[in-house]
Parts: structure tokens; C-alpha cells; sequence
């Protein structure tokens, strides 16, 4: 595994219980040197390299030892940062390679998103659909469901009772916990070759901005503000902050394809595994 943040460390706690009954091998997370993680109360070795300062061919190196590589960790050294992991995959020749994907549909999206870090995303599926020699398994997973409720964002903003919709109020949404996407990760990735050289949907939630502005009524038990943020002008948000990667991010997510699927036809919901929606979340932690 490579990092141990947020969502990595979802994952490890998962892989690590599917170890202990005997469903996976043993696990390594590589860390930065000096990182205050300590995997070892899971059971999991650490492995020290930079993966911002590292070249290609040292990661390869570190890579060889393993089967498979989990990536957890998103842009940590800057843009083209997952590109040089999966050159380091490739290189490796290891035999599996779960990317830092755990995102939006991205083939449905295409390039030109204005979200530099999404055409670097087609650029990793790309190398690895172009060679035959590392199996691979994609996860789109939507966005984190604390996002939805991230004041900064502004979707919802609980303290001034508003919901905002991005581009039109039936345009819609998957979102996922960290914590069901570690659980499901870890299925997935112990389930080889199941769904080797896939893109598998996961959906903790997949909701039209109207159904979230409901939610969040029903949850509060009164009325929300509902205000629509139209196209011209998130484009003219971002166009006049161009260093503001939330109203960037606003933009991105103002689309009626590629940043939702229908939930019924998820992974997860196909293999009966319970999830987190958006009304269970806001309940908890509100």
C-alpha cells in the first residue's frame, strides 16, 4: 500500500482484518521517511521512499517486491505525480495495480475538464490499457461523502441552513465514505482476477441535488434555502480566481455524466454490502 492517510489507512484496517482470517497475504505501507505513521500495530511492515523526490527506477525497485500495489495516496508530489507511480508499477512488473482512482468517471468525462489532476488521471489509464503485462483494477468511487457537507466547498452549508446546487438541481452525485471504500477496496483487491483490467463502480449514495436539498430538511426538520450556482456563473468564479481549486472543483462537478451512477448497479450493491447514504452521515455528524 502507498500511504496511510485518510482513506489509507480505511483500507489497511480493512486488509488487515481479511489477513487475520486468512483471505490476504501479508501487507507493507510504504511511507515518507520520517513519517510519524506506524503501521506495525496492524501487523503491516513500513517501507521508507519519497514518492515525490524518488525516481522512477528506485520506486520500480521498491515496487518488485510485491505482487500488487494499492496507491492511496492522490498528488503529494505535485502534478504528474501518479503518472510516475504507474511508470514505476509498469517497471516493476508487478502482477496487480489498484491506482489512485478513486474518483469520478473519467473515460465518461474526457479530457479537457479544466481539472489538470482529471486529464492525469485519463494519462494513468491510458499506460496502463496500453500494455498487457500488469493486470489492473480501477475504483471509481464518486467523491468522499464529507465533501457533500464541506462548508468550504459549499454544496451544504449547515450553519446558514442552505443547499446549493452545482449547474442544475437534477444533475446528480455518487459520493462514498473513506470508510466503505476501504472496506471495499480491500474485497476487490482480494478477489483477484475477478475483476482484473476493470473499472468497478462503487456508490455509497447517488443523489440529484433536489433529493440532497430533501435530505437535508428531512434531517434538520425544517426548511432549507435552495439556491442553484448556474454554469455562467461557476465559470466566471473560477475564471476570476484561478488559484481556487474549490470553485475550480465546482465547475468540474456542474455536469449531468460522469461524476454519478445509478447505486443500484454498484459493486457493492450487486454483493449486498452495506454502505453509508448521505441521510445515515448527516444523522451521525451533524
Amino acid at each position: 500500500m502507498l500511504g496511510a492517510g485518510e482513506l489509507g489507512a480505511c483500507v489497511l484496517r480493512e486488509l488487515a482484518l481479511l489477513r487475520n482470517q486468512g483471505q490476504a497475504g501479508p501487507i507493507s505501507v510504504l511511507l515518507r521517511p520520517g513519517s510519524r505513521t506506524d503501521p506495525r500495530e496492524t501487523g503491516a511492515e513500513a517501507v521508507e521512499a519519497d514518492l515525490a523526490t524518488a525516481t522512477v527506477t528506485a520506486l520500480a525497485h521498491v515496487f518488485s517486491r510485491f505482487d500488487q500495489v494499492i496507491c492511496c495516496t492522490g498528488f503529494v508530489g505535485g502534478p504528474g505525480t501518479q503518472r510516475k507511480i504507474t511508470d514505476a508499477v509498469l517497471k516493476a512488473g508487478i502482477a496487480h495495480y489498484i491506482p489512485w482512482q478513486f474518483g469520478v468517471d473519467y473515460d465518461r468525462i474526457g479530457r479537457g475538464s479544466g481539472q489538470d489532476v482529471w486529464d492525469e488521471q485519463l494519462d494513468v489509464r491510458d499506460m496502463l490499457r496500453g500494455q498487457d503485462q500488469v493486470r489492473w483494477t480501477i475504483i471509481s468511487t464518486g467523491i468522499f461523502t464529507s465533501f457533500v457537507f464541506l462548508p468550504a466547498f459549499g454544496l451544504v452549508d449547515l450553519a446558514g441552513n442552505t443547499v446549493h446546487a452545482l449547474g442544475d438541481w437534477d444533475y446528480r452525485l455518487t459520493a462514498t465514505t473513506p470508510q466503505d471504500i476501504g472496506h471495499l477496496t480491500a474485497r476487490i483487491a482480494t478477489s483477484r482476477p475477478d475483476f482484473d483490467d476493470q473499472v468497478v463502480f462503487v456508490a455509497g449514495d447517488t443523489f440529484s441535488y433536489r433529493e440532497l436539498a430533501d435530505t437535508v430538511e428531512s434531517v434538520l426538520g425544517k426548511p432549507v434555502r435552495r439556491h442553484c450556482w448556474r454554469l455562467p456563473q461557476l465559470r466566471a468564479d473560477a475564471a476570476a480566481h484561478p488559484d481556487d481549486t474549490l470553485r475550480k472543483y465546482r465547475l468540474a462537478f456542474a455536469r449531468p455524466d460522469g461524476v454519478a451512477w445509478p447505486k443500484d448497479q454498484s459493486f457493492n450493491a450487486r454483493h449486498d454490502i452495506p454502505v453509508t447514504d448521505v441521510e445515515t452521515w448527516l444523522r451521525e455528524n451533524r
